[in-house]
């Protein structure tokens, strides 16, 4: 097949650069940067993320569009940080759906990135596509709009998915190295309370995610990608523990958290967030995750 990643150049972009080319695909990746995190075998091609451009060539008579397009939410919530997290995702589903809307041949399917942060700070239950309590607070104001003006651009022909992804367990980037790296500096007690939940995913699960949405006709609309074992924030510092093995795990407070993201330039709802989420219509509709639990994927990522 031909897959066109745009904004391909990110975490989740990497981990489906190297499985679709390593496949047999031929990947396309729209980029800012043509050369930046590239795997050998993808071909880069240059676009703004807004306006139209020769990349809109590669749509045309594509297999796959699979949008991953956005600034990093790793940051301070500045106002300018706001806009320019807001407007990346905005500006270039536009600008994809410019393009699917206008080409004589666009992909049959388009895949959206979206966010599990999407759902309200929950400890009570958990969160599900036909259950779940959205929120109210930024991100979660971002992830609506960004989704609404995704599935504003309608095709015909064109089966559209937004997936719901939680945190990707990866060494490629993300919140996995930092965890990891806060476990060997000795601070791998609980953070806040400990008791907000963590929903995640191993990498092995976005690659084979990716391609079962892909190949799957019935997966249309919104979708969790998450593991669906869940636990909380004290479970998952003690997995890591036992894998890593530091000398001391002195826990981290609230006001420690919010001095070390100011130092750190990022914001400490990253960590304290209870991010409770089931991939209940995934499972419905067939896919089995690889990687299902913790102990799990810590042990397939620290060696």
């Amino acid at each position: 097949m031909k897959i066109i990643l745009a904004g391909g150049t990110g975490t989740i972009g990497r981990i489906l650069q190297q499985h679709f080319t390593e496949r047999g695909d031929v990947v396309a990746v729209l980029t800012r940067r043509p050369g930046l995190n590239q795997h050998p075998a993808a071909r880069m091609v240059q676009w703004d993320g807004r306006t139209r451009g020769a990349w809109w060539s590669d749509l045309d008579g594509a297999d796959a569009l699979i949008n991953l397009a956005g600034r990093s939410v790793d940051c301070r919530y500045t106002r300018e940080n706001r806009a320019a997290i807001l407007n990346s995702r905005l500006e270039s589903t536009h600008a994809l759906g410019e393009a699917m809307g206008s080409i004589a041949s666009p992909p049959p399917v388009w895949i959206n990135l979206s966010s599990a942060t999407v759902y309200r700070h929950s400890e009570d239950r958990a969160m599900d596509e036909g259950t779940g309590e959205l929120g109210n607070d930024f991100s979660p104001q971002v992830v609506k709009a960004w989704e609404n003006e995704f599935f504003r651009h309608k095709s015909d022909g064109v089966r559209q998915v937004a997936v719901r992804c939680a945190i990707v367990f990866s060494n490629r980037g993300g919140a996995f190295p930092r965890y990891a790296q806060l476990v060997r500096w000795g601070l791998g007690g609980r953070h806040g309370n400990g008791q907000q939940m963590m929903s995640w995913v191993h990498e092995k699960d976005v690659a084979g995610f990716f391609e079962w949405l892909i190949e799957e006709p019935r997966a249309q609309g919104t979708i969790n990608l998450s593991s669906p074992i869940p636990l909380r924030q004290t479970e998952v510092m003690r997995i890591l523990r036992e894998r890593i093995k530091p000398w001391i795990a002195l826990p981290s407070p609230r006001w420690m958290l919010e001095l070390g993201a100011r130092i750190l330039g990022t914001e400490t709802e990253l960590v304290l967030k209870s991010r409770w989420v089931l991939p209940t219509r995934a499972q419905e509709l067939g896919y089995r995750f690889r990687i299902g639990t913790m102990k799990e994927a810590v042990a397939a990522l620290v060696v």
